[in-house]
């Protein structure tokens, strides 16, 4: 399978250069960044930190997407729109990993797949949807006497809170007692303001250091706590998952995934 990485001078591109390298079944077409980038141009596998692949970072995308079966995006909410519109025309499969989307850029997404193959999560890693699978059925479970709080803590860099991960946790506390997760969602909290209010699904966001991912769902009951983590320790996690998606998704017909499709969840 032919892939292209976009944003492939950033943290996650390089992770993906060096991985699609060394894995079976999937091959190098090419990485994107934008106009402006310092990389254009530079090899790909250098970027990496490896040897030259003789393939150069480029900005043309319809060129690439020409001869690539599928292309795999840890970037921008704008640029994952706009790349999810030239995966349509292309038809080719597009691997979401990018997070902080808003509402009218979650219907161009859906949009889009009519005539994609999109997988779309706010966690690429087999861990974490594990995870959100225990969370939904302990939300079912124990009902709104227990309070749901959600931690997420990430590098200084990360610009984006909640982060994806910590609300596709939250959907599945939501789905699980059988609510919209905009109507629980309680975030932000600071000064003195009314009690927490009841059936309220909770996020605090952390932020420093070059922490990659540290998730905790918190369900407080009278007297007595449940706690769920899951602590990322490489970022090769969120690669091998979007790769994975990648060869599922080829043989799928169009339409918007999830990782707990992929994963059989």
């Amino acid at each position: 399978m032919r892939l292209i990485v976009n944003g492939c001078a950033g943290r996650m591109g390089r992770t993906l250069i060096k991985l699609i390298d060394e894995q079976d079944g999937v091959t190098l077409a090419g990485g994107l960044e934008t106009a402006d980038s310092a990389a254009l141009g530079e090899d790909l596998g250098v970027l990496a930190g490896g040897e030259k692949l003789g393939l150069s970072a480029s900005d043309d995308a319809l060129t690439l997407m020409s001869q690539a079966d599928g292309v795999i995006d840890f970037t921008t909410p704008a640029a994952s729109v706009e790349l999810a519109a030239l995966a349509a025309q292309a038809r080719l499969v597009h691997i979401i990993g990018t997070t902080g989307f808003d509402a009218d850029q979650e219907a161009q997404i859906a949009a889009a797949a009519r005539h994609a193959r999109i997988v779309k999560s706010g966690n690429m890693s087999l861990g974490v949807n594990m995870l959100a699978g225990l969370v939904r059925q302990a939300a079912a479970q124990l009902g709104d006497a227990w309070d749901i709080e959600i931690v997420d803590m990430h590098h200084r860099h990360k610009v984006d809170a909640p982060s994806g991960t910590a609300l596709l946790l939250g959907a599945a506390a939501a789905q699980g007692r059988g609510v919209d997760l905009d109507d629980a969602k309680e975030s932000g909290r600071d000064g003195i303001g009314a009690p927490r209010a009841a059936g309220a699904i909770g996020f605090a966001a952390l932020r420093g250091g070059s922490v990659v991912g540290d998730h905790e769902v918190i369900l407080a009951g009278e007297n007595e706590q449940i706690r769920l983590a899951h602590r990322a320790e490489d970022r090769d996690i969120f690669a091998r998952g979007a790769l994975k998606a990648a060869l599922w998704a080829q043989d799928q017909s169009e339409g918007l995934y999830s990782m707990q499709q992929v994963l059989g969840l």
